[in-house]
């Protein structure tokens, strides 16, 4: 690692506060690489700062009175791109009424910092490995191969192996990119240096505005330490900055300061068991067929609590036989198990009040426990149905809660309705099983 003074000079000269160990090596890495033309990869996550050390690299080399040009890669439309990092020539595509440099030809010799680079669409992709590879590019619409040196810094806050895998970040460029890696920490890894930013931020405020800089007592230091700070530096900027301009007590305590820090609900963990949830069920055919067993797994949990029910009412009184009916769901004592039907002496009215007679209540509570062992009891060894059978009767109910409308099925099913026709057609679903 370089002298300390050294970089002290780096944090004074670009305005970077903090001394935890993390970030003096990452201000390391970028020194010493400094002077190479070596590509560099700066990671971290949003907030943290990684703009800074595209800087720092350029200032420190020797290019460092050439042009430096930063692009946003994620802001530039994938149309457009290839257009803005290697140029055109006139009438190459609608609109080109001139020829036009692009950024690599206009920092020929300098720096070039490619911000957010796993946005890249894969076809600039192939072009910008082409660069890094032998310094040659094509302008569109150009068949004349042009040549540049360009030193490239890139940054991202993506996992770039992850969009390798995903098949949308090419493994060649990657490797290009990385020869020398900077993982700038995040805010949490730097806690020793929250004080110190939020300090600086509410004394910039003060300055700006001419008013008394805000001050936090030890409670609220703690709890400014402990928060995750998901924003990172941009996050406890914006933070520093409303405390400033929002209190009238220029002391803030930790109730204060609650006030202003967003809850950390969304943890890793939770974001790692959303992931793996939906990596699960990738595709809509396997969410059905979930749904499904699940719905069959409650249909027989609810037909065997009814027996038990059942049988437990030769205990009871025709009062209290008459209670657990009313209890029942409408839907399930009426069609599901055939407990309790107009003919046996209960009536249901509109009002909600049940008239019967209590022998009848009993001889009905006792035929309905017959009939849920029995129905039990054939459930024990059910048809086994297979998942093509699941789906037929799912889909053909859909369609007939919906008249046969088969767009009002697909959006009932949370299918696309193309989806839906193919799976009728697969299942041998016609007019007449409707």
């Amino acid at each position: 690692m370089l002298e300390g003074q050294d970089i002290m000079s780096v944090k004074q000269r670009f305005g970077i506060i903090g001394n935890s160990d993390a970030m003096n090596r990452a201000l390391s890495v970028a020194l010493r690489v400094a002077p190479t033309d070596l590509s560099v990869l700066v990671t971290g996550e949003s907030g943290v700062g990684k703009e800074y050390f595209p800087q720092i690299i350029h200032a420190y080399s020797a290019r460092k009175h050439a042009k430096y040009i930063a692009v946003n890669c994620g802001a530039i439309p994938e149309g457009t791109i290839d257009s803005e990092l290697f140029g055109h020539e006139k009438g190459s595509f609608t609109g080109a009424t001139e020829a036009r440099k692009g950024y690599f030809e206009e920092a020929d010799g300098g720096t070039i910092f490619l911000d957010e680079v796993g946005e890249l669409p894969l076809s600039t992709q192939v072009r910008l490995l082409r660069v890094l590879q032998s310094g040659e590019f094509l302008r569109v619409g150009s068949a004349r191969v042009q040549k540049t040196n360009v030193r490239v810094v890139a940054a991202t806050n993506n996992n770039l192996l992850q969009s390798i895998e995903k098949g949308r970040f090419r493994e060649d460029l990657y490797y290009r990119l990385n020869t020398v890696p900077i993982s700038v920490p995040p805010l949490r890894e730097r806690q020793e240096d929250i004080p110190l930013l939020f300090r600086k931020f509410a004394a910039d405020v003060a300055v700006q505005y001419k008013m008394p800089a805000v001050q936090l007592d030890e409670g609220a230091k703690a709890l400014l330490q402990s928060h995750y700070w998901r924003g990172n530096v941009r996050q406890l900027k914006n933070v520093a900055e409303q405390i400033s301009a929002l209190e009238k007590n220029r002391v803030i305590t930790a109730d204060i300061l609650a006030t202003y820090l967003a809850p950390n609900h969304t943890t890793t963990s939770a974001m790692s068991v959303g992931k793996s949830a939906g990596e699960e069920f990738s595709s809509e055919r396997e969410l059905l067929y979930k749904i499904l067993f699940d719905m069959r797994s409650d249909i027989n949990d609810l037909k065997r609590m009814l027996s038990e029910l059942m049988h437990a009412s030769h205990a009871m009184s025709p009062q209290q036989a008459s209670e657990v009916i009313g209890l029942l769901p409408s839907p399930i004592v009426s069609h599901q198990s055939g407990v309790v039907s107009h003919s046996a002496g209960v009536v249901s009215h509109p009002s909600g009040v049940v008239s019967h007679h209590p022998s009848s209540v009993v001889a009905d509570v006792d035929s309905a426990a017959d009939y849920a062992e029995s129905e039990e009891v054939v459930d024990e060894a059910p048809r086994e149905q297979t998942k093509a059978d699941m789906q037929r009767e799912q889909i053909l109910r859909a369609l007939k809660n919906n008249n046969g409308r088969r767009r009002d099925a697909a959006r009932e099913l949370f299918l696309s309705e193309r989806t839906l026709y193919r799976r009728i057609k697969e299942l041998g679903i016609t007019d007449d099983d409707i």
